[in-house]
């Protein structure tokens, strides 16, 4: 076996999906493990004549990291944390490192990220990529904003190191900029100090989306998360009823059982419910319920013991319990079906706040017309950021999880290409980690048209080839930018 046999990457045919579960085919996955097995990577790709699509943890709900005309280039064993210094908190972590990851090196010393998804199983890089945010963008931000620096390796050949102050227009066009200018290879980036390993939680129950929008927009000074649950089901009378989640950081000294608090230990999700059903299996339960009668019971049953929850005044919750639901519950989307193309597709639209309450409750309303009744719909406020193809806006995301099935594929996705245009035309943007429903031309109405132009001209410059291509790319940018 030749020197260059024994260094490449390992070369596997497989099936590679969207986290929906409902977009996906069969690839050629190569694994790098060094820089230099990602840059031979793309010579293997470029010699082969194919395109190669960057892929994390694969947590993007449609098709943002596969590749259907291509190869998948799975950045998950480059997985190191290169340094954590726990006087200052700053991570130093290569991009296939995840979430779960840092806060389990973090915490001990007393930091958690500024920022997380609802899962603690994505990638860094695929983070930075996606830009995504969490329960408390409105005060700090996306994790683009918590960024010191990445290295960003290019499909030229050029392994480059990107920062606000150090070529600038790389490190903010590549941060969010869904994998198309090349693989982020190291990401270093700030955590929060906190004093415990446990948030405050408050409860409080809405009766319809104004109620909640008003009630969070007068809690951001205070509180250092918010998020909302809307009820998608509730009539005219109680449009977007639901529940708001309030969390703040413990200050130093209110918990007096901070260093066991603190432990990684202390944030491991239970296994079980009340101890004894094994919660692998509750995505057994919901598929059961996994229907429009059954999801509207869900709901109200929800409504009910958030009022419930609300009376109950505030009560302590480890970091990880409150900020990754979507854990909390092993292979919960398994309820939604796992053949011939079932799955979910998750509508997120961000609207500017002048706009948001009517657009939001315009589009439940349709939703309910139409007979597509989201399952589940969570609420956020959001702040702007200065990321070339960012999706924030100073406003709200009203995020939308649609069952999706071979028999209402077509249907399902042209209602959500009117609401769509809906979004668009009161000024609002969509979300590339969570679409599947964008058509051509759409992004090209929502983004400034000088940072498409400005971000095609880099990518020509770092990938003259074309070589990172994805599904979503092809879908929505088509020859603006490929």
């Amino acid at each position: 076996m030749s020197a260059t046999e024994q260094t490449a990457p390992r070369r596997d045919y497989e099936w590679v999906e969207g986290w929906g579960m409902t977009v996906g085919s069969q690839a050629r996955v190569l694994r790098p493990t060094t820089v230099d097995q990602v840059a031979q990577s793309f010579e293997l790709a470029r010699e082969a004549g194919v395109s190669l699509a960057l892929r994390g943890s694969g947590c993007s709900y449609g098709d943002a990291s596969t590749n259907a005309d291509g190869w998948v280039l799975d950045l998950t064993r480059m997985n190191r944390i290169l340094s954590f210094d726990a006087e200052t908190g700053v991570a130093d972590l290569e991009g296939g490192a995840t979430i779960g990851q840092l806060w389990k090196r973090s915490l001990p010393h007393g930091w958690w990220p500024k920022v997380v998804s609802g899962t603690m199983f994505p990638t860094i890089a695929g983070a930075a990529s996606m830009n995504i945010h969490g329960k408390n963008n409105y005060r700090v931000g996306t994790i683009g904003d918590c960024i010191r620096s990445i290295d960003v390796l290019a499909p030229n050949g050029e392994l480059r190191t990107a920062s606000r102050d150090a070529n600038a227009d790389l490190f903010h066009a590549a941060i969010g900029g869904f994998g198309m200018l090349g693989a982020i290879t190291r990401v270093e980036l700030e955590t929060k100090r906190v004093h415990s390993g446990e948030v405050e939680v408050t409860g409080v129950s809405c009766h319809d989306l104004a109620e909640m929008m008003g009630r969070i927009d007068a809690r951001t000074a205070d509180c250092d998360y918010l998020v909302g649950w809307v009820d998608c089901f509730a009539g005219e009378d109680d449009l977007g009823r639901g529940l708001i989640h309030e969390a703040r950081y413990l200050e130093p000294g209110e918990d007096p059982d901070a260093e066991r608090t603190l432990r990684v230990a202390h944030q491991e999700l239970p296994d079980r419910i009340m101890g004894l059903f094994p919660k692998s299996q509750v995505w057994r339960i919901l598929r059961l319920l996994n229907h429009d009668a059954g999801m509207r019971l869900l709901n109200t049953v929800k409504q009910a013991t958030g009022r419930l929850e609300g009376m109950r005044g505030p009560y302590r919750q480890s970091h990880a319990a409150f900020n990754f639901l979507l854990d909390f519950v092993p292979d919960w989307k398994w309820a939604y079906g796992r053949h011939d193309r079932h799955g979910l597709i998750q509508f997120q639209s961000f609207v500017p706040k002048e706009h948001a309450l009517e657009v939001f409750q315009t589009i439940l309303r349709r939703c309910q017309a139409a007979g597509f009744v989201s399952y589940l719909g969570v609420l956020k406020r959001h702040r702007p950021d200065p990321f070339w193809l960012t999706h924030s806006v100073d406003g709200w995301s009203l995020a939308l999880d649609f069952k999706i099935t071979p028999e209402n594929r077509e249907a399902l996705l042209a209602h959500c290409a009117m609401l769509t245009k809906l979004v668009i035309e009161a000024g609002g943007k969509h979300y590339f980690a969570k679409d599947l429903s964008l058509r051509p031309g759409d992004a090209e109405r929502f983004l400034p048209a000088d940072r498409l132009d400005a971000f095609a001209v880099l990518k020509r410059e770092l990938d003259p080839d074309n070589l990172l291509q994805t599904d979503l790319a092809r879908r929505v940018f088509g020859d603006r930018l490929l």
